[in-house]
């Protein structure tokens, strides 16, 4: 049995050997440096990017079932065409639509219609494009926003159809730089509406459809009016002129969304859902979208890609400890009559094993310790400098230093071994 003692004194040993060449050692811990740095970071980038995903599914809720209105196929257009200098069609998602799944789908807490508008606002000499978004006085609750200041939209303001309107944060700040939006009037397409409320959409519905005359930018300044407002004042049907041809586009509901009671109906709802539309829909003109079945699709994807990105990574430590086994397959070569002398001296072969794992473990330790400052600094960098999100976890420093450490074992019992193994006189005649 090797003592305490002896083991100390072989591990000084074995630290003076490698300060003796501290170039090369510092090179052969580069190897081991690099490759836990590159776990901990791409492990990093690769959890904050999934997390994001996961939070923006999230935002739409767990709970909710979406469908959206979609143009139908040019084909179905065609046929819809009344003569050659005219076209109109009429798709999408309807208010009968909302009723029916409210009635008859089981497990429907409510259901949520929109209407998605693009248009301009302005306020005085200020001319902004912007999102107008028809819908109900619950929508914060389906919705993730966060109220600012003031209110949302009410029941009654349905009801009597008023001229209100709750703004985003980003909007009112663009349209009222000087002026607290509150009780503001502000004027869309020719009709003022008064602002009531501020609020901040987590989940910005930059990929709904919609129409208007800014129809395929992407916005984030978005309009709130109660949903009875919006069909009065835009109408159901937007006209464009081409040339000498006037297209017409009649859609009742851009967004209709759906709030189960319980994650355990939305599975089963999705399916009915999709069977009653099309039976009310003779194109398929409209899309279903289940945040529920995307957040399991994200989760899957985020274990995939971890064990993607880390296995890349050990790639790089496992070139490292080959690189250390090189050199360490060098200094055997080199310290032969070191060998021979310690062994004649009666140096037993665990103690020439002990130096020789003792001298790799240090090198593959200290290079771990030095990856893992520099892989929790890296994400940091990262985040800084170009603003994507990176998520630093314990299990990934913890894997990266310890799988740093094994490689020193691992790829020094080789040459541990044959070091060992050395004839004391073959040794001692070494030059």
């Amino acid at each position: 049995m090797v003592s305490y003692q002896q083991f100390m004194s072989t591990v000084q040993l074995g630290i003076k050997t490698l300060l003796l060449h501290k170039l090369r050692s510092g090179l052969t811990m580069l190897g081991i440096i690099f490759g836990v740095c590159s776990v901990i970071a791409m492990l990093a980038i690769g959890e904050g990017a999934s997390y994001e995903a996961q939070e923006r599914i999230k935002a739409l809720g767990s709970n909710n079932i979406i469908a959206r209105s979609v143009k139908p196929p040019d084909e179905a257009r065609e046929q819809n065409n009344s003569s050659g200098r005219s076209r109109g069609i009429r798709y999408g998602l309807t208010y009968d639509d909302t009723a029916r799944i409210y009635s008859t789908i089981p497990g429907v807490e409510r259901v949520l219609p929109m209407r998605l508008i693009r248009e301009r606002i302005r306020f005085f000499e200020i001319e902004l494009p912007c999102q107008v978004i028809g819908t109900l006085s619950f929508y914060p609750d389906i919705v993730s926003i966060d109220l600012i200041k003031g209110r949302f939209l009410s029941h009654m303001d349905e009801v009597y159809k008023q001229n209100v309107c709750v703004l985003t944060t980003s909007l009112a700040q663009r349209l009222f730089p000087y002026h607290d939006p509150l009780e503001q009037t502000i004027k869309i397409a020719g009709v003022y509406y008064r602002v009531v409320g501020l609020v901040r959409e987590i989940n910005t519905p930059n990929e709904r459809p919609q129409s208007g005359e800014s129809e395929g930018e992407t916005l984030e300044n978005n309009v709130y009016l109660p949903l009875a407002t919006c069909k009065a004042r835009f109408g159901e049907t937007l006209i464009k002129r081409t040339g000498n041809q006037v297209n017409s586009e009649t859609v009742q509901l851009h967004e209709i969304r759906i709030q189960m009671k319980d994650h355990s109906f939305v599975e089963s709802a999705d399916p009915q859902v999709r069977a009653m539309l099309s039976r009310f829909h003779k194109d398929v003109d409209y899309e279903i979208t289940v945040p529920l079945q995307l957040l399991r699709q994200a989760e899957a994807t985020k274990r995939m890609f971890n064990i993607v990105l880390g296995s890349i990574a050990a790639i790089s430590l496992i070139v490292g400890g080959i690189g250390i086994m090189n050199i360490m397959l060098a200094n055997v070569t080199e310290r032969t009559r070191e060998i021979g002398v310690r062994r004649a001296l009666g140096g037993k072969k665990r103690d020439i094993i002990t130096q020789f794992l003792v001298e790799t473990v240090v090198l593959s330790v200290g290079g771990g310790l030095v990856g893992v400052v520099v892989g929790v600094i890296t994400p940091i960098l990262v985040t800084s400098t170009t603003g994507m999100n990176t998520i630093i976890t314990w299990w990934s420093v913890a894997l990266a230093f310890s799988i740093s450490g094994a490689i020193g074992v691992v790829f020094g019992i080789y040459p541990a071994n044959a070091a060992a193994s050395l004839d004391p006189i073959e040794a001692l005649r070494h030059e």
